[in-house]
């Protein structure tokens, strides 16, 4: 279902796979301890970087850094994970963006460019996403891609410092993708 050497590309954003050789340039955005309280993991030590990408390099999820093509500079990450071929399914997640590119349009680019691949090249059914319900941020950028915000999972997920997270879910489904491209300018 998924291809891991996928590199999708618009006029401003390039999305390619993460090699070990990009963990440098990731550190150098992931410095600051607080940008992971709503995370699973926090990137800002090598050692949660490096657990952090292991299933990107052992084929569990197709993990991309996300390259700000005006600077050529990695603007963060993202991923599509749970891949589901027989439900026609995939989660796209794991996205963090460093300091500098948060509020510059780019997370709303990538989704875009990773909700077309999915729905118009794999005729996928579904896109999940899902994001702490503490996470006012992420809820409000799912809310406004109009992603459908369907319910909590409660005590679901083990984040740092051994909080448990409510996980919130939303999804795009097949037949609503004409409405979310119109309605975002896409």
């Amino acid at each position: 279902m998924m291809n891991f050497d996928l590199i999708l590309e618009s006029e401003k954003l390039i999305l390619r796979p993460l090699e070990r050789e990009d963990f440098t340039a990731l550190l150098a955005l992931t410095s600051l301890p607080d940008m992971w309280r709503f995370y699973t993991h926090d990137l800002s030590t090598e050692e949660g970087m490096a657990v952090w990408a292991d299933p990107a390099f052992d084929k569990q999820r197709l993990q991309f850094v996300v390259i700000d093509k005006s600077t050529g500079a990695i603007a963060g990450a993202t991923a599509f994970g749970n891949f589901s071929v027989r439900d026609k399914r995939v989660e796209i997640g794991w996205t963090w963006l460093g300091k500098d590119f948060q509020g510059t349009g780019i997370n709303q680019e990538m989704k875009r460019m990773m909700l077309s691949y999915c729905f118009e090249s794999l005729d996928l059914e579904r896109v999940e996403f899902k994001t702490d319900v503490l996470n006012v941020q992420a809820r409000k950028a799912l809310s406004n891609i109009n992603a459908i915000e369907e319910g909590v999972l409660r005590s679901h997920t083990l984040m740092t410092k051994g909080r448990r997270r409510d996980t919130i879910y939303f999804s795009i489904l097949k037949n609503e993708w004409s409405y979310v491209k119109r309605e975002n300018n896409w």
